[in-house]
């Protein structure tokens, strides 16, 4: 399981680094070349969202099914082990979001330079005549 949530991260981290490097202002030709080079990826990259999903169920059904720590009957080492997988599953579940909503935010803005470019060749054709 711990390679399933190493994955994960480090398609956030890399999910970062696009979003980063899309919104910092540069020349015209280089963020046309970035947008249409992160608009190949994006359909391929749609993985991530089910895979989130399915994830975030494997943390639900462990949450209902976990045995509850409480009362006198528990050790002080089972009481930590119980608190860290607690921390550990509230980990994941960020990371499960912020995985699909740096994908949808790569998407918005993507599809937000399409529409601009759209909107700047109109009114170019429109100074034209």
């Amino acid at each position: 399981m711990a390679l399933q949530w190493m994955i994960l991260t480090y398609i956030v981290a890399a999910e970062a680094a696009i979003a980063f490097i899309l919104t910092l202002p540069s020349p015209k030709a280089i963020k046309t070349t970035l947008v249409s080079l992160t608009s190949l990826v994006l359909q391929p990259a749609m993985f991530v969202v089910p895979f989130a999903a399915f994830q975030l169920l494997d943390i639900y059904w462990k949450a209902e099914h976990r045995l509850m720590c409480s009362g006198d009957t528990c050790t002080a080492s089972e009481r930590d082990r119980y608190e860290k997988t607690m921390f550990k599953a509230q980990r994941n579940v960020i990371l499960c979001f912020s995985a699909c909503l740096l994908y949808w935010c790569i998407y918005r803005v993507c599809k937000y330079h399409k529409e601009i470019q759209s909107m700047e060749e109109v009114e170019k054709r429109y100074k034209e005549e």
